[in-house]
């Protein structure tokens, strides 16, 4: 069990660093409005991974899963809203242009935490990984239930351990990242990348 249980854990671990809508959202808030903005939009996430772990486990994420209708909608409102706050980078970007470097960026409207949460909540791709990946990863020794929480709660503590310490270096660096040049450079290449992500995601099959 021990051996399952490290295995599973060692999954979720590669699984969390790679690059995903999520770290783009972090990157364009935390740079804008600083570290705790950057949490919030952390712990914003963190919630949507345990709404979709609490779904899994009482099944629903897998009637989402086997919907393709049901999975459509979602997708392409989730699709939808990584498109808008690419574009709203985008148009940050070209306003930013007219600023000095002595001039504080605007902070972004809207609560960080629950532009992390919608971001994620709006990701059947968290359905389909949970419902067809996590019952093969849970350990023999749990009851599947059980087995299942157990690792959806792993994989959280690892994202927001993951988000928490980018956000944390990206705040270290947050002065190279207010220049008025390298914000727009930023806006633009977060704007591009959100939206390719939303882009993958309209495009993707479950």
């Amino acid at each position: 069990m021990l051996i399952q249980f490290l295995t599973a854990a060692g999954v979720l671990a590669v699984l969390t660093v790679v690059p995903r809508p999520d770290m783009a959202v972090v990157t364009k808030r935390a740079v804008s409005a600083g570290w705790r903005d950057g949490l919030r939009t952390v712990g914003g996430i963190t919630t949507g991974l345990l709404v979709w772990g609490v779904l899994t486990v009482v099944g629903l994420a897998a009637v989402l899963a086997a919907s393709a209708t049901t999975y459509t909608l979602v997708k392409l409102a989730g699709a939808a809203y990584l498109i808008l706050l690419g574009v709203q980078a985008l148009v940050h970007s070209r306003r930013g242009q007219a600023q000095t470097a002595d001039t504080l960026p605007a902070t972004p409207a809207g609560s960080p935490w629950r532009t992390g949460l919608i971001s994620n909540v709006f990701n059947p791709k968290i359905a389909v990984f949970y419902t067809g990946l996590l019952p093969a990863l849970a350990p023999s020794g749990l009851s599947p239930h059980a087995g299942m929480t157990l690792l959806v709660l792993i994989h959280a503590m690892l994202t927001a351990v993951w988000l928490g310490s980018y956000v944390m270096l990206l705040a270290k660096a947050r002065a190279f990242f207010q220049k008025p040049r390298v914000r727009r450079a930023m806006d633009r290449t977060t704007g591009v990348v959100l939206i390719g992500f939303g882009l993958k995601v309209a495009t993707t099959q479950p």
